[in-house]
């Protein structure tokens, strides 16, 4: 039977070909999983009333995942450090990202499989002596595409 109720959109999982370690895969969120359908106007002669749009390439977004600021070693950021550090020096080594979005008892519901994933940007949160809050992490990959599974 099927379950018509939204599911919650905080139970997820992140995990990345060739890295294992689960540090590297706990993420507290994930955003940026859209895709657009860029559109060209074009006006036909002789017909001023309307303007066609005609449909060009598909542009994705930016897959951001967010953590706790990871202080030790990790495959993940030896990746991100060896791409963003390295000025092109090296050839960039893409990777698939999954995302799981998944139900109370941790099965997938639907999983979206970004393809030749790389990191473009990474950051860390403000640091403020007047708040108690945790150091975050942020994590910016460009990708060619994803699929929904």
């Amino acid at each position: 039977m099927a379950n018509f109720y939204p599911p919650g959109a905080f139970y997820f999982a992140v995990s990345f070909t060739g890295i294992t370690a689960k540090v590297d895969a706990a993420f507290q969120e994930a955003s940026g999983i859209n895709a657009d359908l860029e559109t060209e106007e074009v006006v036909c002669g002789g017909e001023n009333r309307f303007k066609f749009k005609l449909p060009m390439a598909t542009k994705y977004g930016t897959l951001t995942l967010k953590r706790g600021f990871v202080t030790g070693n990790s495959d993940l950021a030896k990746w991100c450090s060896d791409t963003l550090g390295n000025g092109l020096n090296t050839p960039i080594a893409p990777k698939t990202i999954t995302v799981k979005l998944l139900n109370q008892q941790g099965d997938t519901l639907v999983s979206w499989d970004f393809i030749n994933a790389y990191p473009v940007k990474w950051g860390v949160s403000e640091f403020k002596s007047t708040e108690s809050t945790y150091v975050v992490e942020s994590l910016e990959f460009a990708y060619n595409y994803f699929k929904k599974g």
